[in-house]
């Protein structure tokens, strides 16, 4: 009789998303990004490096199945919800707040779309024009390259390590010397 109960007892589902989302947030806000890479100081770059950060481990956690989709879909939840926090905190009014997450929305999205394929695929010259784009408001290519480089190699890293060791505590890259 035992055995039947637990056959069909519901089990809680494992909620990874807050940590994962703490987990990115110390990464991207390591000061060797603003020291080392040059990264300024400001809420839309700090923005940028999350969502980059976000999007590594989303990712990873997507190449691990249905258990990591799930990870990641909760990672994901974490943050936009964080988002959404973070605008109300800034004094943003609950009228003026749905639009507000919706233009961050359309911008997270576009990121992580112009991140994942050259992260995918290895392409450093597309994510470095991508990142000298959007983290250092450039037109050169050349000065998003330490942290393409960094952002691959940080992919490397988390496709290493097994789905446990990533949500215990992602192998992020070294910063650029």
């Amino acid at each position: 009789m035992i055995m039947l109960q637990n056959l069909f007892r519901t089990r809680p589902r494992e909620r990874l998303g807050e940590p994962l989302y703490e987990l990115a947030v110390r990464q991207a806000r390591a000061p060797d990004f603003y020291t080392r890479l040059g990264v300024a100081d400001r809420i839309d770059a700090r923005f940028e490096l999350y969502t980059l950060h976000v999007l590594l481990l989303v990712m990873r956690l997507r190449d691990e199945g249905e258990r990591g989709t799930q990870a990641g879909q909760d990672l994901f939840d974490t943050y936009v919800s964080a988002l959404d926090h973070a605008l109300r905190e800034l004094g943003v009014g609950d009228i003026s707040v749905g639009k507000k997450m919706r233009k961050l929305g359309e911008a997270l999205y576009g990121r992580m779309t112009a991140y994942e394929t050259p992260l995918r695929g290895g392409d450093a010259a597309a994510l470095s024009a991508g990142l000298a784009r959007n983290i250092y408001e450039s037109d050169e290519a050349a000065t998003g390259a330490r942290l393409a480089d960094y952002a691959l190699a940080s992919r490397a890293r988390l496709a290493a390590q097994d789905f446990d060791a990533v949500v215990a505590g992602p192998d992020w890259a070294e910063t650029a010397k």
